[in-house]
């Protein structure tokens, strides 16, 4: 891992998020990601705006883009500009997209930033299966080794590695009732420890956890970035403080040892499980287990509840599902090493002196952290109808099927379509993240007029949602080869600022802030696994919506914000089963 330091105007912050390495290994053999035609990006979107624009902005917007697009004009020096630095650069958008994209951003990291990925349930209801269950995951990440840290600060975050040092970490963090240990996972020899050894440790951890009257100090890290960094500072100045940040910091990843998730009904758990691995379910609950800085944290509830929460600034989801393969499989195997008879040394309990700032800075994050909490409309939901295997049976793309519905219920829920993006990978190319797939087509806004309109006959329907979802797969397969829109759209914008010029006009449209209010953030994840992803809306009008579709079946995550009166999570939910019970319908009529 690498360390890298930066000191923003007079204020100095070294606040860090461990993270999943991207890539173990690079080989020049794997592609550069290419810089895509600037015609062929501003054609594709005018495509885009055409569903969302009323004929007299479109012609507006038109004109502009075409006078950025002129052959020799503003467009066409960027473009030179992008294109030499993708000639000297590993990947000439990904450093920026970082930046721009994670980095740069104030918001607070739970909700806003770092995605959650609720797990099936495991079968155990007692602390001491808890254990058990979590000594089998701490092994099974050792053996995947992943190690990477990053760092925030009052302006801008930055990325610090901590494996490359001179000395690796040998240590993980444990948070049991708000109080942080730090528990060595390596033998001196420098053989991991079993699952037993590990099992040992957690049972001396949590003989020395038993009062929840600490101060949750993890609850500082969910503050606005901004906040947090200033935090940072003041609690640094303190020795103590100091080495148990630095020993949270450095270790491989955290694993957070939860109470029970609140149980109302069988129907509502699934939400809660989401939303308690998403943010700690509040500073009465499990918040205070939480460092969210760090990006791998591993929650496993005492009710059986597990997952996982990650910063995403090195980490997008691939690496991650790859990650969660390994723990499943490693999960069903017997421990294969024998625990050598050797005395183990106390796990360290971290420490932390707490003057009059630090506990009002304390007591503002758990106001903060709370409001935001309460804010977030969480519904996590099994449809069980049909799965991706319906889509195939009548050779449609699963994804491109799920995104058209998701706009067809979107369309019926607020009588409008509106800017979407579905998240692709870009890891086939080199130093590659990702990319957004935008919708709606200008074939899909065709299917939602006539799917509801009775005059319509049923074989033209069906035709038009073919066309719907071809028109939607072309647009994915164009991203996952690098010419998408939106990265190369973002690149422009950054080059002019890199060369000192005014941002060009075509970014100053309202019709690019339309195109950009991405009232629907959505993501399909497939696992091996009955998991689903969640996170919060990008904008405070919208919708975050995450899928993981199984052969016969689908889990869905959908969240909005309650303080939006015009969005709602389990409306939204509702219409959307309703709608893809109708689709398959279409497909396969009953009568």
């Amino acid at each position: 891992m690498i360390l890298r330091k930066i000191q923003p105007g007079s204020c100095r912050a070294w606040l860090s998020r461990v993270s999943l390495r991207q890539e173990l290994c690079f080989f020049s053999s794997v592609p550069p990601q290419p810089v895509p035609p600037l015609a062929q990006t501003l054609q594709g979107y005018l495509r885009a705006l055409e569903p969302m624009l009323p004929p007299e902005e479109l012609s507006h917007t038109r004109r502009m883009v075409q006078e950025f697009g002129r052959p020799g004009g503003l467009g066409a020096k960027l473009q030179e500009g992008l294109e030499r630095r993708a000639r000297h650069t590993k990947n000439w958008i990904s450093p920026w997209w970082v930046q721009w994209a994670y980095l740069e951003s104030r918001q607070p990291l739970p909700v806003h930033s770092s995605p959650a990925i609720s797990l099936p349930r495991r079968d155990f209801n007692d602390w001491r299966s808890q254990l058990i269950f979590a000594s089998k995951l701490i092994a099974a990440v050792l053996d995947f080794k992943a190690k990477i840290n990053t760092i925030p600060g009052p302006k801008h975050d930055y990325i610090a590695h901590h494996g490359r040092s001179r000395r690796s970490p040998t240590h993980i963090t444990v948070v049991r009732n708000y109080q942080f240990f730090q528990l060595d996972v390596y033998n001196s020899d420098g053989s991991r420890m079993t699952e037993s050894q590990i099992h040992g440790q957690l049972l001396r951890i949590r003989s020395q956890s038993w009062k929840t009257d600490k101060e949750p100090m993890g609850i500082l890290t969910s503050e606005h970035r901004h906040t947090w960094g200033q935090a940072y500072n003041r609690l640094l100045r303190d020795k103590l403080n100091k080495e148990s940040v630095r020993l949270i910091e450095t270790g491989l990843f955290s694993l957070c040892l939860d109470s029970p998730v609140m149980r109302i009904s069988d129907e509502k758990y699934a939400s809660r499980k989401a939303a308690q691995v998403l943010h700690g379910g509040g500073t009465f609950s499990n918040s205070g287990n939480r460092w969210f800085d760090k990006t791998l944290q591993f929650v496993v509830g005492e009710d059986g509840s597990w997952g996982l929460l990650y910063e995403q600034a090195i980490a997008e989801g691939p690496p991650i599902a790859t990650l969660l393969d390994h723990i499943l499989d490693y999960c069903e195997k017997p421990d294969p090493k024998r625990a050598p008879l050797v005395p183990l040394p106390m796990p360290k309990k971290l420490y932390f002196h707490i003057d009059r700032d630090i506990k009002r800075d304390i007591e503002h994050a758990k106001q903060n952290l709370d409001i935001l909490i309460n804010d977030l409309d969480v519904n996590v939901f099994n449809f069980k109808r049909f799965g991706k295997d319906l889509p195939k049976q009548h050779k449609m793309s699963p994804n491109s099927f799920f995104q058209v519905a998701l706009q067809l219920a979107y369309y019926r829920v607020h009588n409008e379509v509106c800017a979407a993006c579905d998240i692709v990978s870009l890891r086939m190319f080199r130093g590659g993240r990702t990319e957004y797939v935008r919708s709606p087509t200008n074939q899909t806004l065709q299917f939602i007029h006539a799917f509801d309109d009775p005059s319509v006959s049923r074989e033209a329907k069906l035709q038009l949602f073919r066309e719907a979802v071809d028109a939607y797969a072309a647009l994915t397969d164009q991203a996952v080869k690098g010419h998408g829109t939106d990265r190369h759209l973002l690149g422009l914008k950054l080059q002019a600022i890199e060369e000192g010029l005014s941002i060009p006009k075509v970014f100053m449209d309202t019709a690019y802030g339309l195109a950009t209010h991405w009232k629907l953030r959505t993501g399909q994840v497939p696992a091996n696994t009955d998991s689903v992803m969640c996170f919060g809306p990008l904008v405070p009008d919208g919708y975050a919506i995450c899928y993981n579709p199984q052969a016969d079946h689908v889990h869905f995550s959908i969240t909005a914000f309650n303080c939006c009166e015009e969005t709602h999570a389990e409306t939204l939910a509702v219409t959307l089963k309703d709608t893809l019970c109708q689709l398959q319908e279409l497909l396969q009529p009953t009568v």
